[in-house]
């Protein structure tokens, strides 16, 4: 099966983790800046991490580069190029704005460049989604709360909130009262956990934050309970395979749970996460999954159903980019079992 041919969402990439090193030293360029590294293969030779924190330092010092609108422009539209290559109808990204207002480009900004870009990948492509904005976790709820007060004057231009950056040690109930503000506002709601934290971060995150979808998710395996949960309420699950191999929450693709939380009818879906750091897009990781796994056709297109009924897209696209699935997928799938 061809799996750039069946139709998709991606919901769990960070636009900042797009930026390849090329594009890295061309923003360098531009703003005349000077790089600790002295070419790009130098910079992707540092791609070893041990853990979130390794990868968290290197990932912070490559934004730096991001200095005006047009950055963020060029960066998301190069992502939304390559996805758009790999069959993504749909992408719901990340951002980080508090690293950026450090940098002093405003939120203005950010969000005209990231804007711009969806909407020339939207004529271009036919591509659509939006963008959440995320809260640092590791900066603290205070730091959340400033964030959005400069954010709720911007809110029509934003999907949702979510809250990523350092998980252990940083429970998600702290950061209630400014997701209770977005969602008054009539944001989404979505946060990673699960990832490096224990399971009762995904309790917290649905409990308290009132989240969506669960990004990563993949400690819930740990709590019979917090599965039947996410099982029952069908909550979306945003798993990202390389991720969890490049940052050790996982030994290798081979031993990635993906295909048993597919067996507990967990709506788990597959996503790039990073891409410029991990080794791979959207299509990269389920096609590795696929032969990693040995997961079946059906399977796959499962995955990628999954990603779709996930999104915050409206209902009628939803039902238009199923149908295209089974029309894509009805004579490749086979009938075996993931």
């Amino acid at each position: 099966m061809d799996l750039t041919a069946l139709p998709k969402a991606e919901l769990h990439v960070h636009v900042e983790g797009t930026l390849e090193p090329e594009l890295v030293f061309a923003l360098a360029r531009r703003h005349g800046l000077t790089l600790p590294w002295a070419d790009p293969d130098e910079l992707r030779a540092g791609y070893e991490f041990s853990d979130l924190a390794s990868f968290l330092k290197l990932y912070y010092d490559c934004m730096t580069v991001l200095r005006q609108g047009q950055d963020f422009c060029d960066l998301a539209l190069a992502y939304l190029e390559r996805a758009a290559r790999d069959g993504v109808r749909r992408a719901e990204i990340f951002f980080d704005p508090q690293v950026h207002l450090d940098h002093g480009v405003p939120l203005a900004e950010q969000l005209a460049g990231l804007t711009d870009a969806l909407a020339e990948a939207g004529r271009r492509w036919g591509i659509e989604g939006g963008y959440i904005m995320c809260f640092l976790r590791d900066l603290g709820p205070r730091s959340a709360e400033r964030l959005w007060r400069l954010a709720e004057p911007w809110a029509d231009r934003l999907l949702g909130v979510g809250l990523d950056s350092a998980e252990v040690g940083f429970p998600p109930e702290p950061f209630g009262p400014v997701f209770d503000q977005a969602r008054r506002a009539g944001l989404h709601a979505v946060a990673h956990g699960g990832e490096e934290g224990p399971p009762s971060y995904v309790w917290g995150a649905l409990d308290r934050l009132g989240a969506e979808r669960v990004d990563h998710g993949l400690r819930c395996l740990e709590d019979p309970a917090l599965v039947d949960r996410l099982v029952a309420e069908r909550i979306p699950l945003t798993g990202c395979p390389f991720s969890n191999v490049r940052l050790r929450t996982v030994a290798d693709l081979a031993s990635h749970p993906l295909g048993r939380m597919l067996e507990l009818g967990l709506q788990v879906c597959v996503n790039s996460d990073d891409p410029a750091y991990f080794g791979g897009y959207v299509g990269d990781n389920l096609e590795a999954v696929r032969q990693a796994l040995g997961l079946s056709d059906r399977a796959v297109a499962q995955l990628c159903r999954n990603s779709i009924l996930g999104s915050f897209a409206e209902p009628a696209r939803r039902a238009q980019w199923l149908d295209e699935l089974d029309q894509v997928s009805a004579t490749a799938v086979t009938a075996d079992p993931v």
